[in-house]
């Protein structure tokens, strides 16, 4: 049966549905968009007679006979993986028999498709609440059981190449011969284990049981050890070379002032006026000098104990620094520093980085904080040390920068932490910039329904903002508590009840 005649059993909301689930590999996500456009416009709109019209029994022709079959299993397999992925992101505000009757009415479709059979089985799982049995196939635990046994010795000589002599596909054996292996080295790695990781960059193996493979020749992995290590270093001194040569383009006196900067920095000295008067050389570069100055006196190599007194004998310099250049060397010197970090912020780190914003505060929105949120690596270390710059250091117009880069970004619980920062600081929002956010919300709100941070910045929400709610963002709000499951849930319905349209 075609899609124009399935779509002839759905009412006109529900067409929308299929269409969105249709397409491919977005059709999880469009299908979600759908949904949160119809709730937004209509608070009280349910997926019901959608769900009861897919486990409707339908005729048609198999072998010359006819069969009845569920509505659902007519759809092709694309249609309901994308809808299982769909179900399982907004299933807290579904009716549960419904859900689960559907789910039923899958099992019924004789093509078996293990993608389906996993999704259904895992959607069921969190419906129920249950932990029972497993999503995996009988031929999927054997294939596990079989490689866990084979992984079981790879500390053993050999390592990983031995774990995989003799592996076959189902049916037919497999010939590789070689296999590259990337492994990242770990901070906690011994100065052996760093050298057979550079080993182990190109392994050579036959996938096929043989009794004539052997590891390669002690001279050869010597050789091609020592041949990577060369390569390695050429390359950093390729680096190297390619940055002096492009230092020769600067002054003179530019170029003086280098290794007094470089050398303070190095040693932790005591600066004095005169380390002021070095730094002054920033207020002659052009934009790519800065970046090349940056780059020489290596400012993202700098220990956190050199930090503050540097950062407080730039914030002596007569004029400021013009916003190009004091983006440049916040980046340099803080960026890396931060992204990198997994645990709480040294306080040297957070000097620095509170006088910098404080006096650069655009800058440092621009070229920190706006990267540190777009890398998608905002952890509890880099999302503690940004509430602190967003309470602490920025005016209301940098804090409202802030918000919006963030309404560009994806969410986690420490980026929650920075948005309600945020709205505790009473942001003076526009009714579109208000109204976008309570879109991005809704969104998220299926991704967060467990999450009692996401609760609290929602009653923040509705406790500090009142004013800002018009008729459609109520229904929106609406939309965003159908999917709380937390306690707060009935003082989030209560606070929504008390604004007054």
């Amino acid at each position: 049966m075609d899609l124009k005649a399935l779509l002839q059993r759905f009412d006109g909301r529900s067409r929308l549905l299929v269409h969105a689930l249709h397409l491919g590999a977005t059709g999880t996500n469009n299908a979600q968009t759908v949904f949160n456009k119809q709730r937004r416009c209509d608070p009280d709109f349910t997926l019901t007679p959608f769900l009861e019209t897919l486990c409707q029994q339908e005729a048609y022709v198999r072998e010359d006979a006819l069969v009845l079959k569920p509505l659902v299993c007519l759809f092709s397999e694309d249609f309901q993986r994308n809808l299982l992925c769909f179900l399982h992101l907004i299933h807290p505000g579904l009716p549960k028999d419904s859900v689960l009757h559907l789910l039923q009415c899958l099992t019924q479709d004789d093509r078996g498709n293990q993608w389906v059979c996993a999704l259904i089985k895992q959607l069921q799982r969190d419906i129920e609440g249950t932990r029972k049995g497993t999503i995996l196939t009988s031929n999927c635990t054997e294939t596990l059981k079989s490689l866990c046994a084979r992984f079981r010795d790879a500390n053993a000589k050999g390592r990983w190449a031995s774990c995989f002599e003799g592996l076959k596909t189902e049916g037919k054996e497999t010939d590789v011969s070689v296999l590259y292996q990337k492994k990242r080295k770990s901070d906690n790695m011994d100065h052996d284990e760093v050298q057979e990781d550079h080993q182990s960059k190109r392994v050579k193996m036959d996938f096929s049981p043989s009794k004539e493979q052997e590891r390669l020749p002690e001279e050869e992995e010597h050789k091609m050890r020592t041949t990577q290590q060369n390569q390695s270093a050429a390359s950093v001194s390729q680096a190297h070379s390619d940055l002096l040569g492009s230092s020769k383009n600067l002054p003179d006196h530019m170029k003086a002032a280098i290794p007094v900067i470089k050398e303070l920095l190095d040693t932790e000295s005591e600066w004095d006026e005169s380390s002021v008067s070095a730094l002054k050389v920033f207020h002659e570069c052009d934009p790519d000098e800065v970046e090349l100055l940056c780059s020489l006196l290596c400012l993202s190599e700098a220990s956190e104990q050199s930090l503050p007194q540097f950062c407080s004998c730039l914030l002596e310099l007569s004029p400021d620094l013009s916003h190009s250049t004091a983006s440049a060397v916040i980046t340099h010197l803080l960026l890396h520093k931060i992204v990198s970090l997994s645990e709480p912020a040294s306080r040297c780190l957070v000097t620095a980085v509170t006088s910098l914003c404080t006096r650069y505060p655009r800058p440092t929105c621009q070229a920190l904080i706006e990267p540190v949120l777009r890398k998608g690596q905002t952890g509890s270390a880099q999302a503690e040390l940004l509430c602190r710059l967003v309470v602490d250091c920025l005016e209301p117009h940098h804090r409202l920068l802030v918000f919006r880069t963030i309404l560009g970004v994806s969410w986690n619980e420490s980026v929650l932490s920075v948005i309600h920062a945020l709205l505790d600081s009473k942001l003076d929002l526009s009714e579109e910039d208000f109204s976008v956010f309570t879109d991005q919300l809704c969104s998220q709100s299926p991704y967060f329904s467990k999450s009692m941070k996401f609760a609290k910045m929602l009653l923040s929400v509705l406790t500090k903002y009142q004013s800002h709610v018009n008729p459609a963002c109520h229904h929106t709000l609406s939309s965003c508590l159908s999917f709380n499951e937390t306690f707060l849930k009935k003082s989030l319905q209560a606070a929504l009840k008390r604004i007054s349209l």
